[in-house]
């Protein structure tokens, strides 16, 4: 069985438990691509991290795309990734194209309100769009901004903080005011690497059931 074919199965498992198998969405990936992330690319985790999400779009999305962002204090909407080419495809799109921006410091706005031209007025759907924002510390508080504002849009952000920096912004997440529903939430994982497949859907997937219910009882969904 292929790498991707194990994920996928993994992924299933997760997503029938939480019911979650009848669900159709749209699945973005946002990688932190500042300076402190270069390790991250370099030995192949965050290729790794592609291939694992990559395996819930194909769950959630009918094609079975994963869209792509990177981001530093600049960001690049990258070309979407399908089981048909995820091969190298950090090496390919991201470490060798001269065009992406990386390894400088971050600034989380600008990709955020890219995802949601892109997922509200570029190609609006009826389906939510699930956006895994993966980061590895000193996120903006400026952030707020595009969380209050997409609030009432079918996009519902998933961050992950990496490493062992300081995640103080988004661990304040659940206590924002001014959002129309709780369209966000964040979890931490020292490494990455060491953790199990079952136990990273598992906490991806953790509130995103309650905001689809939110989110149908407020008429968003």
């Amino acid at each position: 069985m292929s790498t991707i074919s194990l994920l996928k199965k993994k992924a299933g498992i997760v997503l029938e438990k939480k019911q979650l198998t009848n669900v159709v969405a749209r699945v973005g990936l946002v990688l932190d691509i500042s300076g402190s992330m270069r390790g991250l690319y370099k030995n192949g985790t965050v290729q790794k991290v592609v291939e694992r999400i990559l395996a819930v779009a194909s769950q959630f999305d009918d094609d079975g795309t994963l869209d792509v962002w990177v981001y530093d204090n600049e960001f690049s909407r990258l070309k979407s990734v399908t089981e048909s080419d995820f091969v190298n495809y950090v090496e390919d799109n991201i470490l060798n194209n001269d065009l992406i921006h990386k390894f400088v410091r971050n600034d989380e706005p600008p990709v955020m309100e890219d995802v949601i031209e892109k997922y509200t007025i570029e190609s609006p759907f009826k389906e939510p769009a699930f956006i895994v924002f993966i980061n590895d510390g000193g996120c903006k508080r400026t952030i707020k901004k595009p969380v209050v504002e997409s609030s009432n849009k079918l996009i519902f952000w998933q961050f992950v903080g990496v490493g062992d920096s300081n995640f103080e912004v988004l661990e304040k997440l659940d206590s924002m005011e001014g959002r129309f529903v709780d369209n966000a939430n964040f979890f931490h994982i020292k490494d990455i690497e060491r953790t199990t497949d079952e136990e990273l859907y598992n906490q991806l997937l953790n509130e995103f059931p309650s905001w689809l219910e939110e989110a149908k009882t407020k008429g968003i969904l």
